[in-house]
């Protein structure tokens, strides 16, 4: 019996993917195989020493301390993709709002006061304050062209906007989805320079933090906007604010409301609803259930943030041995060396890397005993080793 702990509330949808013959789920539930989150901050939370894995029902993985369960040999999951239709309406969403000027005139439209005609007279007066503008023929700019960004630029185009992506680490597979009409940038610098719009789809690492600040505003074209539902700290808040007062940036949509930000008439801030929509739950749910239940079960990894991707057939009758390591030279002799000892038939073996870890999995013909085990987990670099029937 698997034990997996939740440490939100997590959408039922995906519980069921996890069979209760075999797993007991709870909010509270000691000794845990697993633990499920969505927003809650683990950075100080005490890791019990029967923890497996982690799963992140969402695409960010700040909230947890990666490093710490790398070290340990702990998977972290998320559900990278299976909010993109949710973010991918609110961008748009946001991009509407600012074109034209929607919140600032229903603020006007609320704030009406009078008579019928009282009120019509003073709509008539006060609309032309609230001229936007189409999106049609304007340039967006999408800075991260994983899942989201390349529905959001996909989109953009069927809208008769221009599009122009920035992502050196564009995967073959995403290439193959995004529109043969989205240009190239080379840089960020000059994406920036040409775009009506831009939109950020990145991790908060520290190479992206303040990604858009002073310096970069400067070289926009005038009357810009700027969104960001990715994370609070790509965009320096106050050199937006500053850049607005000077009539440079159009508008500011984000998800994150601070002091800064929330009574600044230029700034639409929205309260993180980037994936708050029941399907998105329901996804987030649904895909991080499926890879931790595949990972306890099988030894299989898919769409860990700090273990490489590894999947190998699990044959019946045969046993599996998972080893989470690090990426270090001459590992992998002591460890088949000590199943070769044991005069025990390796039948198939995986191994991948991801930076500074690494994950083998080994298929024997008889279970290993003990003692080889015990060998194994004290190899210099081994980090967690289990054993799967």
């Amino acid at each position: 019996m698997f034990k997996v702990l939740t440490l939100n509330n997590i959408s039922v949808t995906g519980l069921n993917r996890l069979p209760r013959e075999h797993y007991e789920i709870a909010s509270e539930i000691t000794h845990p195989d697993a633990v499920l989150v969505r927003s809650f901050k683990m950075h100080d939370w005490e890791i019990p020493d029967t923890l497996q894995a982690i799963g992140r029902a969402g695409a960010g993985v700040n909230n947890i301390p990666v490093e710490k369960m790398t070290e340990k040999g702990i998977p972290v999951f998320n559900a990278p993709g299976a909010n993109a239709h949710a973010v991918q309406e609110l961008v748009l969403t946001g991009m509407l709002l600012s074109a034209r000027n929607i919140c600032p005139a229903w603020d006007f439209a609320r704030q009406l006061e009078g008579t019928d005609a009282d009120i019509n007279k003073q709509v008539e007066a006060g609309k032309k304050d609230f001229v936007g503008f189409e999106l049609p023929g304007k340039t967006l700019g999408v800075i991260g062209l994983g899942a989201i960004g390349i529905k959001i630029a996909n989109t953009a185009i069927s809208l008769g906007m221009r599009v122009i992506g920035y992502d050196p680490k564009i995967t073959v597979h995403s290439a193959w989805k995004l529109s043969h009409e989205v240009e190239q940038a080379t840089s960020i610098d000059d994406l920036i320079c040409h775009c009506d719009f831009i939109t950020f789809h990145v991790p908060l690492i520290e190479s992206t933090k303040h990604m858009i600040n002073a310096d970069r505003l400067v070289n926009m074209r005038d009357n810009v906007t700027i969104l960001n539902f990715s994370r609070a700290g790509i965009v320096d808040d106050q050199a937006v604010i500053n850049a607005l007062d000077k009539g440079k940036v159009h508008c500011y949509v984000c998800d994150f409301p601070s002091n800064l930000l929330k009574q600044n008439p230029k700034v639409v801030t929205l309260p993180h609803l980037g994936a708050s929509t029941m399907e998105a739950e329901e996804n987030c749910a649904i895909m991080v259930a499926d890879q931790i239940r595949d990972y306890l079960e099988n030894g299989n990894i898919s769409n860990s943030v700090n273990f490489p991707t590894i999947r190998m057939a699990k044959v019946p009758d045969q046993y599996r041995l998972t080893i989470a390591h690090r990426n270090i030279p001459n590992i992998i002799g002591p460890i088949t060396n000590a199943i070769a000892k044991a005069n025990i038939n390796i039948v198939d073996m995986l191994n991948k890397s991801l930076h500074d870890a690494a994950y083998t999995l080994i298929d024997t013909e008889t279970e290993l005993p003990d003692s080889v085990v015990d060998e194994i987990k004290a190899i210099e670099g081994v980090l967690k080793v289990r054993c799967l029937k």
